[in-house]
Parts: structure tokens; C-alpha cells; sequence
């Protein structure tokens, strides 16, 4: 499955140092209710219902899906070379662990799409308030770079949402 993600090459984590405090921010987008985490749960849950409606828009979920877990993949080895063990937890240094309760249920093609589109509405803002914090470059341009997948997938989100909104 090839994933839904811009034209670009991501930024490199080579020569990243160890700076727990960037680790830590972007660690929530990692594993909270917010994270990748609960977008790649909620778009494979949501891409098995789409299966019975229609094939083409279960494939784009499962492609978002896709580039979630790139993201994910990213972020966990980013949060490694920062020093900041990449666990499923709420927050770093906890034992607050994830759980899938904040991952849409929803069986509406409407209300799911509409779910997704939330979700990746709180991404970019969570990404956005992530760079506002962070003051490692190296760590904010791959932020950055993310973010551009995110808003390709809300843009696809909302053109499918125009055939179920009707």
C-alpha cells in the first residue's frame, strides 16, 4: 500500500543530538489520544467500513493510514536520537499508558469522514503549536514536513466528504 504523503523527501535525522526537551514535545504526537498513533487505529477501523461502501475511498483511507504510520516511524526513531524513549505512553517518563478510547467509532460515512477531517484539523494545530515551542531546527523542519502530509490528507478528506454530505 503505498502511502498518501507530498512529493518531498522528509528531512534528515542524522546528526540529530541528544535534547530530551524536543523529545518531549513531539512525543505527544507520538502516542496521546491526539497522535499518530489513534490516526492509524481510526483510519484502519474506518477503511473496513468503507470496504462495504466503497472500494476506491477504503483504499484512500488505508493509503492515509499508510502515511500515519510513516509519520509514526519517524517520530519514534526522531524521539530515540533525541533521548527520549519512544513507548506508547500518554507522556514521557510515565506509566500513563495509550489506549484507542479516543479513536472514532463512528459507522456514518458522513460522520466518519467528518471525524477524520477533525482529526487531522487537531493535527496541524497540535503540529502548529509543537514549532512554536521547539527550538532544534533539525527536529522543527520534520515537524514541518509532516504537517504538509497532514494538510494533503484533509484536502482529500474534504473531496471525499462531498459525496457523502449530500
Amino acid at each position: 500500500m503505498k502511502p498518501l504523503v507530498c512529493d518531498l523527501p522528509y528531512p534528515s535525522d542524522e546528526n540529530l543530538l541528544p535534547d530530551i526537551r524536543s523529545g518531549k514535545i513531539i512525543a505527544f504526537a507520538y502516542a496521546s489520544q491526539k497522535s499518530e498513533l489513534t490516526a492509524i487505529l481510526q483510519y484502519v477501523y474506518h477503511h473496513f467500513h468503507f470496504a462495504e461502501i466503497n472500494a476506491d475511498d477504503a483504499q484512500t483511507l488505508m493509503s492515509i493510514a499508510t502515511a500515519e504510520m510513516t509519520h509514526l516511524d519517524i517520530l519514534g526513531k526522531t524521539m530515540l536520537k533525541l533521548g527520549v524513549n519512544p513507548r506508547y505512553v500518554q507522556c514521557p517518563n510515565t506509566d500513563i499508558y495509550f489506549n484507542s478510547s479516543a479513536v472514532s467509532c463512528s459507522k456514518v460515512p458522513a460522520k466518519m469522514l467528518m471525524d477524520d477531517i477533525q482529526g487531522e484539523l487537531n493535527a496541524i494545530a497540535d503540529y502548529q503549536k509543537m514549532l512554536f515551542v521547539l527550538k532544534n531546527e533539525q527536529v522543527a523542519a520534520i515537524i514541518q514536513r509532516i504537517v504538509l502530509d497532514e494538510q494533503l490528507h484533509l484536502q482529500t478528506l474534504k473531496e471525499m466528504l462531498e459525496k457523502y454530505a449530500k
